[in-house]
């Protein structure tokens, strides 16, 4: 199991709630911060260390990133 932060375990139960589990489900970090209510900056890094791990994925867009969970 890899060792995730508060923050990303937030993160990531977020993306679960959602329920964005491929792409055209995916969510924008905007999304999330509705969802937890934190700041935009800590969801960003957490984003980053999801996506460094292997356990979310990040699909560049014109206007704003969207991610989705890959591993469960």
């Amino acid at each position: 199991m890899v060792e995730l932060t508060l923050f990303e375990e937030k993160v990531l139960r977020a993306l679960t709630d959602l329920e964005a589990f491929d792409e055209p489900s995916m969510k924008t970090a905007d999304h999330i911060m509705k969802k937890i209510n934190l700041a935009k900056g800590i969801i960003g890094n957490s984003l980053v260390g999801l996506v460094n791990k292997g356990l979310i994925k990040r699909i560049v867009r014109e206007k704003a990133s969207g991610y989705y969970v890959i591993r469960r």
